[in-house]
């Protein structure tokens, strides 16, 4: 069995997921890739992973899906081993949508994979790390967005509200888990350079965006995965309920 830590990252067939799981293995841990749909780009992230050293699995399952998530966890478990830290990433935006046209069925989706999932994995992370349950403690860093202090309106609203949740969440668990060991922290991302926004119909706004950053570009997902790294890391030992901008200055 590997000495290695072992990290699982939710949403990491692509864009900030992958980036996120290869700095973790360059980091010297092992990797659980989780993925939902995508098994061709997971399989990809993962031989990413092991190109750097690591061991790595795919495991797919919707976040959503509170059994699924739980079946997610044992395998890593049976695999790789002990968890040492958890990155939450997996997120839908729900298509770009003023809050009157905004439909239910997107809303649901939103909210579910956003927070409820990340809810969930809390939840089995907590199982496995917490010292008065028998682990070793660990980091949980959890994904949030610029748009839980913009508002994202005419665009994103419930987007958005899904975001502040993530980090009301992240402050009220770093509360609570830091006396059995677990520090739990959230990246507040800027826009990133990955598909999403042309999945999501709205194509044109990254270039909007980055004319609006002080640092004139928007992000790639390097620069969201290393933020995510430094938090998982030793330097960051006493960091905890935190929000970490990644943003390129971009501020309310």
């Amino acid at each position: 069995m590997s000495t290695r830590p072992i990290v699982l990252v939710t949403g990491a067939s692509k864009g900030i997921g992958a980036a996120t799981a290869v700095a973790f293995a360059k980091a010297g841990y092992d990797v659980c890739v989780n993925y939902n749909s995508d098994a061709e780009g997971a399989s990809e992230t993962v031989e990413r992973c092991k190109s750097e050293g690591a061991r790595a699995i795919a495991a797919q399952a919707d976040v959503a899906d509170r059994d699924a998530v739980a079946q997610m966890f044992h395998s890593c478990d049976k695999l790789l081993g002990p968890l040492s830290c958890l990155v939450n990433n997996a997120g839908v935006i729900g298509g770009a949508s003023t809050i009157a046209s905004l439909k239910p069925e997107s809303l649901v989706a939103t909210f579910g994979t956003n927070v409820f999932g990340m809810v969930y994995c809390i939840q089995e992370a907590v199982k496995r790390m917490a010292t008065d349950q028998g682990g070793d403690g660990g980091a949980i860093i959890n994904m949030s967005s610029i748009a839980a202090s913009l508002g994202s309106p005419g665009e994103y609203v419930h987007y958005a509200a899904s975001k502040g949740a993530v980090e009301t969440l992240t402050i009220g668990a770093g509360k609570e888990l830091g006396p059995v060991g677990i520090r739990v922290n959230a990246v507040r991302v800027g826009t990133t350079a990955t598909d999403m926004h042309q999945r999501e119909g709205n194509p044109d706004r990254p270039d909007m965006v980055a004319r609006m950053t002080p640092l004139g570009r928007i992000a790639q997902p390097d620069d969201i995965a290393n933020a995510a790294r430094w938090l998982a890391s030793p330097e960051a030992k006493f960091v905890s309920g935190t929000i970490l901008t990644v943003a390129g200055g971009l501020a309310p």
